[in-house]
């Protein structure tokens, strides 16, 4: 492949251009092909969160485009990806034989001014292996996630899994069966069934704990209007799952999830935290839905692309790290970046000392 020529335009272009959002299309399905960076989505993150700013750099080669990212500054002569913390990695596409550390040496050169760094945030080992850091890049671990590969019966997966869930699991849907409480599954899938059940999934998460902190999802904000706009998009290509799970006539427990190729990404789930403790909503919502899951043919593995927590051990041995890339300009801006790190570290550390007790 030839030297990578690189323009940009306005992030916003990438929305309103049905030949950019094509390019775009093209080289996320050349990698991971995952749903949640496709064009559609990046429109619907760009509505909700972009603010009206950023760059798309677009590189071209031999004719061809073969790299694409949404980029915002970052401060003094830095530049990263657009990462709103509703999409679970940086947003850019690239032709998979096209180094992701090659392609930011080259665009750090390139259109952006005087820039000083570079940085990749959120990175899929799947999607970019990590290299060793060198004199003008480093690495740094972001989070682990966690997956599930679908591979034969329900039944040996579950029995693998730890018995006193499995033994809780069972205990409480005894217990709810003798009480006379119904227990219900639901799969959305529809255009039409989008809207509503994001709006009961707004109303359980902003009933919970996540109120407090201002990131709930609902149907008045900026999270609840993206989620609507990227479900119907995803809904219209048939790729929308949302898992609802219903004690008595009640939801208690749902799943925002992404289909593609085979694989399902669970973006977001919550439960009703006004249910007794002895309940597990969400675990017993888990439990049918991976048996739905092993029971049928369409979906060969789950990815749940945030921090591995407690619950996700249990359903799952495997993990990998994902991770941010930065590239410098020059070795010594490398160099003067890590001791001003450092000096902060030590302020920091300092600081804690000084307000111990």
């Amino acid at each position: 492949m030839n030297l990578i020529r690189w323009r940009t335009e306005p992030a916003a272009a990438l929305p309103k251009d049905p030949q950019l959002q094509s390019h775009w299309d093209r080289l996320n399905a050349s990698r991971l092909n995952l749903p949640f960076l496709s064009s559609g989505a990046m429109a619907a993150a760009l509505q909700a969160f972009g603010g009206g700013h950023g760059r798309l750099a677009v590189g071209v080669a031999d004719g061809q485009v073969v790299a694409m990212l949404l980029l915002v500054n970052d401060g003094a002569l830095r530049w990263r990806t657009f990462q709103p913390s509703q999409v679970p990695l940086g947003a850019w596409v690239a032709a998979p034989e096209l180094e992701l550390l090659a392609l930011c040496r080259s665009l750090v050169r390139g259109p952006l001014g005087f820039c000083l760094a570079l940085s990749i945030t959120q990175v899929d080992p799947l999607m970019a292996p990590r290299l060793p850091d060198a004199s003008d890049n480093s690495h740094a671990d972001y989070i682990d996630t966690a997956w599930v590969d679908i591979e034969g019966a329900f039944d040996s997966y579950w029995a693998a899994r730890g018995k006193n869930l499995r033994q809780n699991l069972r205990k409480q849907r005894n217990r709810l069966a003798a009480e006379g409480t119904t227990l219900q599954m639901r799969i959305h899938r529809a255009l039409e069934a989008m809207a509503p059940a994001l709006a009961r999934y707004g109303a359980m998460e902003s009933a919970g704990w996540k109120a407090d902190r201002g990131t709930a999802v609902h149907a008045d904000n900026a999270q609840g209007g993206f989620y609507v706009q990227l479900f119907e998009g995803a809904a219209r290509q048939g790729e929308a799952l949302i898992f609802e799970y219903l004690i008595g006539d009640k939801p208690a427990a749902m799943n925002l999830c992404l289909l593609r190729g085979g694989t399902l990404v669970v973006l977001k789930t919550t439960y009703d935290e006004s249910l007794p403790k002895t309940l597990s909503p969400a675990f017993l919502l888990r439990e049918e839905e991976l048996q739905h899951i092993f029971a049928g043919q369409e979906i060969k593995r789950i990815e749940y692309y945030g921090k591995v927590m407690d619950w996700h051990t249990k359903l799952t041995d495997h993990k990998r790290t994902l991770h941010h890339l930065t590239v410098y300009r020059w070795p010594l801006v490398k160099s003067l970046a890590r001791r001003r790190q450092a000096a902060a570290a030590e302020v920091q550390q300092a600081t804690a000392v000084v307000q111990e007790p």
